[in-house]
């Protein structure tokens, strides 16, 4: 029941946190600004992500190559990987459900899915804390992002 939760937690967010709902922007349910939410996220990071996507978010070495057995290593969670290129529903996704459940088609991944083991607030403040890392101008981009998937989802 908990994995239903966190994908349909991603709406959650605003209702549980309506003054952090009023100022975001469209699309937008990370709280990165959010002091006491990416400290929580710092220590869900360091708890359950560190190990494989490094302690600097740097990801594994060669993480654009595939392994022998098929799968990509771990990419980082920096500036300098992709995690900034999808909106913040889809990274609530695969957080929860696990990247093979998200992508589908036969995808083989390492990264399971922690809506099991995470509530709702730790998925939203690991990721909240990712964000906090980047740089202005990597938040703006993804800022954007945002805001484009939601008004494809409005359409």
């Amino acid at each position: 029941m908990r994995k239903i939760f966190a994908v349909v937690g991603m709406g959650w967010v605003a209702l549980a946190h309506p003054a952090a709902a009023q100022d975001m922007l469209p699309g937008q349910i990370l709280r990165w600004q959010d002091a006491d939410m990416v400290a929580l996220g710092a220590g869900v990071y360091e708890a359950e992500c560190a190990a494989c996507h490094g302690a600097e978010l740097e990801g594994q070495p060669d993480w654009q190559v595939r392994l022998s057995n098929g799968r990509l290593p771990a990419p980082p969670h920096d500036e300098t990987g992709h995690t900034w290129h999808h909106p913040d529903r889809l990274l609530l996704a695969i957080t929860a459900l696990g990247t093979e459940a998200i992508v589908g088609g036969g995808y083989r991944s390492d990264m399971g899915g922690f809506g099991e083991r995470l509530s709702a607030d730790e998925l939203v403040a690991v990721l909240s804390y990712i964000k906090s890392t980047w740089p202005d101008e990597i938040v703006e981009i993804h800022n954007e992002v945002n805001a484009r998937d939601a008004m494809d989802r409005d359409r």
